[in-house]
């Protein structure tokens, strides 16, 4: 199969390099020419994943035509905040028979659209059955060194998350596959935002106790907000939501765990982000999430504190005593 990742960062140069392993013909796409041509010469990508040669036979382009013309499948490896832009200068005859595979985890700060809300709404002409995510608890860094993971493949159609699921599937990287494409997009974006949290309790020293509770309270809100926008609970419950929370509220790889333990030390969202070349895609998606809460008229209180601390300069401390002395509540995923 033909297949192009648009993004070489640490996750599409991961991702080009296991569908290689795959068998597939690939070609890797780098926004900044300079840096492309750096690739092509080193093989090294040193910024995003250093240490992972990139093999030969990988074709690494700058040129966005040569990406997207005659591909049977394009992975779209671009923050969220940045892909519509790209894919504006994407023709839509060139991409009309690929399946086009989003694995950003984020949404859209003007439109409040998931990728494949956007992909829809950028090529009306295209099929949602071309429509695929790839999301779950998939760090770069483990990947690429054959790390055992397990992911989910989502499109609207069980037939092309299934073409998802075979393309990727290896011996170290497992693909389970569904048709709740809407929740596993929430799962991905929105538990960036509660690993921002996550981050702060760590950097702000409060204690395991605290960092379980937000978690577990984080999941209840996140699969409030996402049943009230039309997905599945069960998918909340699975990789791609309880699983991608654990590991990013975890993992030392986290960069929305890492934004958030610098802010619980004390400093500014700017400073943090200045010293950062990768993105963390939940300081965006919390200006979307608390949007979308308000027009779904849904309570996330934490996620409320996350956006208040990075945008509003509330204390975590202040956050975290605000969270703790809200009124009684039912432990339930309705009722928060």
């Amino acid at each position: 199969m033909k297949i192009s990742v648009l993004g070489a960062g640490g996750w599409g140069t991961t991702l080009a390099i296991l569908l290689h392993f795959n068998g597939h013909e690939i070609t890797l796409w780098e926004y900044k020419k300079n840096y492309a041509r750096y690739l092509i010469k080193t093989r090294d990508n040193k910024y995003y994943l250093p240490g992972i040669p990139i093999p030969p036979e990988i074709n690494i382009t700058h040129d966005i035509t040569e990406a997207t013309t005659h591909q049977n499948m394009i992975v779209l490896a671009v923050p969220s905040q940045y892909l519509r832009n790209v894919m504006s200068a994407v023709s839509y005859s060139d991409i009309k028979d690929s399946i086009l595979v989003s694995v950003a985890k984020g949404i859209e700060n003007k439109f409040l659209m998931t990728m494949s809300q956007m992909l829809k709404d950028e090529f009306p002409e295209i099929s949602s059955e071309q429509i695929g995510v790839l999301s779950g608890p998939s760090h770069a860094e483990e990947v690429s060194r054959r790390i055992p993971t397990a992911v989910v493949a989502a499109s609207k159609s069980i037939e092309t998350s299934k073409t998802i699921q075979t393309t990727f599937i290896t011996s170290y990287f497992r693909v389970y596959s569904s048709t709740d494409i809407l929740g596993v997009e929430l799962g991905g974006a929105f538990k960036n935002v509660i690993a921002i949290g996550a981050g702060i309790i760590d950097g702000a020293k409060f204690g395991d106790n605290t960092k379980a509770a937000i978690m577990t309270r984080g999941v209840a809100e996140i699969t409030r907000l996402g049943l009230a926008m039309g997905a599945q609970a069960d998918t909340f419950a699975g990789l791609s939501g309880m699983g991608d929370l654990i590991v990013t509220c975890m993992s030392r790889h986290s960069r929305n765990r890492y934004v958030g333990e610098q802010i619980g030390r004390g400093k500014k969202l700017k400073e943090v982000l200045k010293s950062m070349e990768m993105v963390a895609e939940g300081v965006e998606t919390s200006r979307s999430a608390v949007k979308l809460a308000q027009k779904h008229s849904v309570e996330t209180p934490i996620t409320q504190e996350v956006y208040k601390i990075l945008f509003e300069d509330k204390d975590p401390i202040k956050a975290t005593y605000d969270l703790m002395t809200r009124d009684k509540k039912m432990e339930s995923v309705q009722d928060f």
